[in-house]
């Protein structure tokens, strides 16, 4: 690091895949050159994840202590980190098999880490970092290298092919070139993850060539580590852009308000197509919106025209644009809403739906178990659930009515009514699998995501909570959404304490505003009010009389 900086930033692994601008500022704020942001609140999303990933390393720590308590050590992590060094310097040099919470020297430029479990290679006085991770690390599959969990022994798996998980593979480079540094790697560049299933250790070769870097993973971490050293110590400029981790950033604020001012491409497109853009000389949104001619060489993902719209819809403050110049959406005398809550991947614990009849208001009516899942319980909610659903099919049949169920992006419900079917088959009036297929291909089965991502081009993006604004609905729960009903659930079902019933309501009612956002978005789309959405037309010709940019010379298309 830079000596005469005064303050010593220390490098994390984390840094290796953060916003280059988002290090800059945090490097800047340490050294007091400016002001740190307030901390923003942890999203409950987030603190969810966190609390599950800390549940994970506990069971996988107890289970693994178990297959190996004859050659091990846990590292006390509420010591300092100089103790905590020297306590896993002090298990390495007695030649200690498995070491948890190993924590590491400092690298030569303040690299610091520590890996979950640091497991003595064979025949060897050398280390093998093994890190702890709760989320898939393969899938089904041929050509992962894993091992067993009660010895260290990896082999060609032929069931398993490795999931790419870049960040993972970068700390485990991280960890080896700190066991490097402090004389410990082993003799082969490799590590391993132990993933959410926790059922075998995933073995990777940190030699091997990543093709979409053109060299090893090893190659590609040392090329970061001097990136981020340059960034850190300030001589590589770095500028603010728009990417996925923005939204959890506390420098957002200030980014954003710079972007704005800019007009910055990135604001309406990702990362990837703001930097081909870029290239091609386009760096604000008036540009793109005005943008003629072919699309620029390599861009990413298909849909120019597309970006262009969003560009010429955030000139006008436009939130949706009609595709179509007549916007419908399927009816049927007898409609069902459904929409499902899940937790993790441990089962579907509730299928909330809406009933609308002739000549009757809409019921809600929700199935659901408040059993903590995995639960057996879950495949009696399940069985019931779709009991109550062909009953009501079939007696829209016998009155010559039409029926139609309605979601909002069926990949999640397809999901989790294949898997209860297939999960509880056996079970009294639990349906087949062929029976839950042929209703998910039937015509009954209606995506409203579907027809809307059919008729609208969506700037701000097309989730439920996005959409359903502009048909005039609104949720109660100022804090309703997937991940936040997460950390409900947990509340609701006791998983760290007493059953929170207060938090089962809120899930209720959040799960009841869901079904009726779909059922007010379908009426929306067909009462001939979506008319008054902007057209694809409507917006070029709002450009045509738009003035250009000062600065800009593109050519409106």
């Amino acid at each position: 690091m830079n000596p005469n900086s005064g303050v010593r930033i220390l490098l994390d692994a984390n840094l290796l895949t953060r916003c280059r601008h988002r290090v800059h500022l945090d490097a800047e704020a340490a050294r007091g050159r400016l002001p740190a942001e307030p901390r923003r609140p942890v999203p409950p999303g987030v603190r969810q994840r966190q609390e599950a990933a800390a549940l994970h390393r506990k069971a996988v720590h107890e289970a693994m202590h178990a297959l190996h308590h004859g050659s091990w050590v846990s590292i006390d992590m509420d010591q300092s980190a100089r103790s905590r060094e020297e306590d896993t310097l002090r298990a390495c040099a007695a030649g200690v098999s498995w070491i948890w919470g190993g924590t590491l020297p400092l690298g030569p430029d303040g690299q610091r880490g520590q890996s979950e479990l640091l497991m003595r290679q064979p025949d060897s006085e050398r280390y093998v970092p093994i890190i702890v991770v709760n989320h898939k690390v393969t899938d089904p599959g041929q050509g992962a290298v894993t091992s067993p969990l009660d010895m260290f022994a990896p082999e060609v798996d032929p069931a398993r092919k490795v999931r790419p998980q870049l960040r993972d593979q970068l700390r485990l480079a991280h960890i080896y070139r700190l066991l490097q540094n402090a004389g410990l790697a082993a003799s082969d560049a490799i590590g391993g993850a132990i993933g959410y299933d926790a059922d075998c250790i995933v073995v990777h070769d940190l030699l091997r060539e990543i093709p979409s870097f053109g060299h090893s993973l090893l190659a590609e971490y040392d090329a970061r580590v001097t990136d981020r050293i340059a960034v850190i110590n300030g001589t590589s400029e770095t500028a603010p852009t728009r990417i996925g981790e923005c939204g959890l950033c506390e420098w957002w604020p200030q980014c954003s308000a710079e972007l704005t001012r800019q007009h910055d491409v990135s604001l309406v497109v990702n990362g990837a197509q703001a930097d081909s853009l870029r290239t091609a000389g386009v760096s604000t949104i008036d540009q793109l919106a005005r943008w003629a001619g072919e699309p620029p060489e390599e861009w990413p993902g298909g849909g120019f025209p597309e970006a262009q719209i969003f560009a010429q819809a955030w000139l006008h403050d436009v939130t949706l644009v009609r595709k179509v110049d007549r916007v419908a959406a399927t009816r049927a005398d007898v409609e069902v809403d459904i929409d499902m809550e899940s937790y993790q991947d441990h089962g579907a614990y509730l299928w909330g739906t809406l009933l609308s009849e002739p000549g009757r208001p809409p019921v809600y009516r929700a199935f659901a178990t408040w059993e903590a899942l995995p639960t057996h319980d879950e495949g009696r909610n399940f069985a019931e659930f779709w009991d109550w659903l062909t009953k009501i099919r079939l007696s829209a049949a016998r009155r010559g009515l039409t029926f139609a169920a309605y979601c909002y992006s069926k990949a999640a419900e397809n999901r989790w009514l294949l898997d209860s079917a297939h999960r509880f088959r056996g079970m009294n009036d639990v349906p087949s699998t062929a029976e839950i297929t042929h209703f998910i291909e039937s015509d009954e089965w209606i995506d409203m995501f579907e027809a809307v991502s059919n008729q609208f081009h969506c700037p701000q993006g097309r989730g439920l909570k996005k959409i359903a604004p502009n048909a005039g609905f609104a949720w109660r729960d100022p804090e309703a959404g997937g991940e936040a009903s997460m950390i409900w659930y947990r509340d609701a079902v006791g998983y760290e304490g007493e059953a929170v019933v207060g938090q089962r309501e809120r899930i209720l009612r959040y799960n009841e505003d869901d079904v009726w956002a779909t059922r007010v978005l379908r009426e929306w789309m067909t009462s001939g009010a979506a008319a008054a959405v902007p057209s694809v037309a409507d917006l070029a010709e709002q450009m045509r009389l738009l003035p250009p940019a000062p600065g800009d010379s593109t050519q409106v298309t």
